[in-house]
């Protein structure tokens, strides 16, 4: 499946600006998918007054603890398999399978037509765009932290249909029960109707321990509105001063960049504890 990933100059409308081919793959994926989500990243010193300019209320926001699920040399992650859970108020979680990028038109009909299988694209500024497929799937609080304390399998979170998916995709020989847990990530999300845009948006602010935080509007549409979604999308959000030549940050590759160091560093840290414990050569030996 070939990447459909591509940057060019910011435009009026999610195509405008992208080469004849790459808009080319852009309509071919839009329609072949289900659904449409319009994204933008907001850099990260412009967070508070970006907040306060859409409206946003932080008061109102619902946490999450995101938890990714990988090897430690993150072999899913390059294949494209995203493996992930989230705990949510209340005792409950949601889980999913994903792959990305795919191409919608090779996807089994019959599995299309699951209420729990969505094949979506993700489109940014700068003429970002991806087309993926997940199968959701929900649990409770407890089986998350049940499995991320090592007291449950895996392969138990998820549906006998997510593990289909996932044993499909999942590069060959790596079992889901063998996987490591990577979080939690606190996630802050806020679904907002700000008074002068017709549609709905969604703020999602994920925090990091060490201070980094990503802040990122969406909206969604159908595929077949998606062109004049893009540009009502992009209006506001430049009405509003948000900056929309920014340098855009994904979340998944963010939190996977941020594990691959700690699990770098850890390794490291293994390897100096290992070489300080060695027993010193000893003078006699010399003498």
């Amino acid at each position: 499946m070939a990447t459909t990933t591509t940057r060019s100059a910011p435009a009026p409308t999610v195509a405008q600006g992208l080469s004849a081919e790459d808009t080319k793959k852009l309509l071919y994926l839009v329609k072949n998918s289900k659904s449409i989500e319009l994204k933008l990243s907001v850099p990260m010193a412009q967070h508070q007054a970006a907040a306060l300019r859409i409206g946003l209320d932080a008061v109102e926001s619902q946490p999450r603890h995101v938890y990714f699920f990988d090897t430690a040399d993150q072999a899913l992650n390059r294949a494209g398999v995203i493996v992930r859970a989230r705990r949510r108020p209340g005792g409950r979680a949601d889980t999913v399978v994903k792959l990305r990028p795919v191409d919608p038109a090779m996807i089994d009909a019959e599995l299309k037509r699951s209420e729990a299988f969505k094949v979506e694209v993700d489109a940014m500024p700068g003429g970002i765009f991806v087309c993926s497929a997940s199968y959701r799937g929900v649990a409770t609080g407890q089986e998350v932290l049940d499995v991320t304390r090592g007291r449950m399998p895996l392969r138990k979170l998820f549906s006998k249909e997510q593990l289909a998916f996932y044993d499909a995709h999942a590069p060959a020989g790596t079992d889901m029960n063998s996987l490591l847990a990577q979080g939690p990530i606190l996630l802050l999300k806020l679904k907002h109707r700000p008074k002068d845009y017709k549609r709905g948006l969604t703020a999602e602010a994920w925090l990091w321990k060490d201070g980094k935080h990503i802040l990122e509007l969406s909206t969604k549409c159908e595929p077949a509105e998606a062109f004049q979604v893009g540009a009502e999308f992009r209006a506001f959000l430049a009405e509003h001063g948000i900056d929309l030549d920014a340098k855009q940050e994904t979340k998944t590759k963010t939190a996977m960049q941020k594990f691959k160091a700690e699990h770098e560093k850890r390794r490291r840290a293994r390897k100096m504890g290992k070489a300080a414990r060695q027993p010193p050569e000893r003078a006699s030996r010399r003498a």
